[in-house]
């Protein structure tokens, strides 16, 4: 399983991803989740990725390869599209692609294991920075004014903080905080979403790759958070009234 996060704010779009993939209890590894591509001063753009391990990979390769010169690809290029919506278009294509290809290839239908989500954010010249949500059949949605975050992968853990705590005004720090309290939520609760974490943040009309880091397992911040989060709950409900068995 996966936990993924595209937070969209007021100054840009803060991404966070785990490393964890598994094939059983026994078979734990750790695989990038997230990928950037930029052209400094025209556009960024940061795809995460929730699914099958293969689908994923030969999606982000494909998108890899359609990057290069026309000349070495013939196909449509993610840094050529003129707008983040077409952006979004290439990738829910170049998705749906791969997920058709390899359902023809095994002989199994299209909602077979093969399947894959995508958070897809950041900005283009000339416009605003959006972010989308791209489900396997290709087709996508935008964060809005009342959706302004998506999920994909183990997601119900870790959303009831961010509905509560989001703020469009808050700073990234404020941000990266509040989605460690999620990301810490959820890998408590499961054990097929773990450290470390990979972080990207997007400033709004920088139109280049922003601060990009990972979070290790000994990561001296994240441990302050969760063990200050832990403290604080139990704080808070031990502060609430104890219910009362009288008639």
């Amino acid at each position: 399983m996966t936990y993924c996060v595209g937070l969209k704010l007021n100054r840009g779009v803060v991404f966070m991803s785990d490393t964890r993939t598994n094939a059983g209890v026994d078979n734990i590894s750790v695989f990038k989740k997230m990928f950037l591509w930029e052209r400094p001063g025209e556009r960024a753009i940061t795809l995460m990725t929730a699914g099958n391990l293969a689908t994923t990979q030969a999606v982000v390769s494909l998108l890899n390869e359609r990057a290069k010169p026309a000349e070495e690809r013939g196909h449509p290029s993610i840094l050529e599209a003129p707008s983040m919506f077409q952006v979004a278009k290439l990738v829910g294509e170049t998705l749906r692609e791969v997920i058709a290809e390899q359902t023809r290839r095994e002989g199994l239908q299209a909602d077979s294991p093969f399947s894959a989500t995508m958070i897809l954010g950041g900005q283009v010249k000339g416009g605003e920075p959006r972010l989308f949500m791209i489900y396997p059949e290709g087709n996508f949605v935008e964060a809005a004014e009342d959706t302004p975050f998506f999920q994909i992968g183990e997601t119900k853990y870790g959303k009831p903080i961010l509905v509560r705590a989001y703020d469009p005004a808050m700073s990234f720090e404020e941000a990266v905080k509040l989605l460690m309290l999620s990301f810490d939520s959820t890998i408590k609760a499961n054990l097929s979403v773990g450290l470390p974490l990979d972080l990207h943040l997007y400033a709004a009309d920088s139109l280049c790759t922003g601060a990009v880091r990972r979070i290790a397992r000994d990561d001296p911040f994240y441990e302050m958070i969760s063990s200050g989060w832990g403290e604080a709950l139990r704080a808070a409900f031990d502060g609430l009234p104890a219910y009362s068995l009288d008639d």
